[in-house]
């Protein structure tokens, strides 16, 4: 009995298994395609370096106000309940998950993606582009690294500089995915402390809207200006 409750414990501090049955398979789907559709693009959907230098070209002397463009056109854009389903369709899971759900986080993805660019973030780098996934669960980015085995160092653009190895980046993005699948049950019902009408796999779109000015108030947090953009504005 003593042995077991050894075991127990040393169980207790493990990971948490993400790689077993379709729902790990969808977690790592999810996280793979939002990094590539979101940051980089697809046909139909701009990639978040195009959106951001549209932003700058209206804005070229204030990045701030660029942040600010890109913010309000996907707030509009997640208060779109039609083009945010429709975006669902670039995600196709080995579990099924409402459309809204995954263009929803399409359009989180991006967004970041865009503020991360306008900060002087490389978003090629494996390290930022992990962060900006861990930008889309908030508060629970901590929680995740400690249970993917990853030290939190302060802000999550930290993880570029730690230079994380591939594994490491697999096993981060992968537990991202499976708290974001999560998220609509956690979050969205239980701790807003309400039931949440949903019709046809479609969410409020005020709530959308609501959920994505969170995110885009940890993004500027996350992302603060590169030393490299600051030396450049004070040139």
């Amino acid at each position: 009995m003593v042995g077991g409750k050894k075991s127990s414990k040393k169980k207790g501090k493990q990971p948490v298994p993400l790689d077993k049955g379709p729902l790990g398979s969808t977690a790592l789907s999810l996280s793979q395609r939002l990094i590539s559709i979101g940051i980089d693009g697809k046909a139909g959907f701009d990639g978040a370096h195009r959106v951001a230098q549209a932003a700058l070209a209206d804005y070229p002397a204030d990045r701030e106000r660029a942040i600010d463009k890109v913010v309000s056109q996907h707030r509009r854009l997640a208060a779109s309940a039609g083009f945010v389903t429709s975006l669902g369709g670039f995600v196709t899971m080995a579990v099924a998950l409402p459309v809204n759900l995954t263009g929803f986080y399409l359009i989180n993805t991006r967004m970041v993606a865009a503020i991360a660019h306008l900060r002087g973030y490389d978003l090629g780098d494996p390290g930022t582009r992990t962060a900006i996934l861990l930008t889309l669960v908030g508060g629970d980015a901590d929680d995740v690294l400690k249970k993917a085995g990853v030290v939190s160092t302060g802000r999550l653009a930290n993880l570029a500089s730690n230079q994380l190895p591939p594994p490491a980046v697999m096993v981060v993005n992968k537990a991202v995915g499976f708290r974001l699948i999560r998220q609509l049950g956690d979050k969205l019902f239980t701790r807003l402390g309400k039931g949440i009408p949903v019709a046809g796999g479609v969410m409020g779109a005020g709530l959308d809207a609501f959920l994505l000015s969170r995110i885009a108030k940890g993004a500027r947090k996350e992302f603060p200006p590169t030393e490299r953009l600051l030396r450049a504005g004070s040139h």
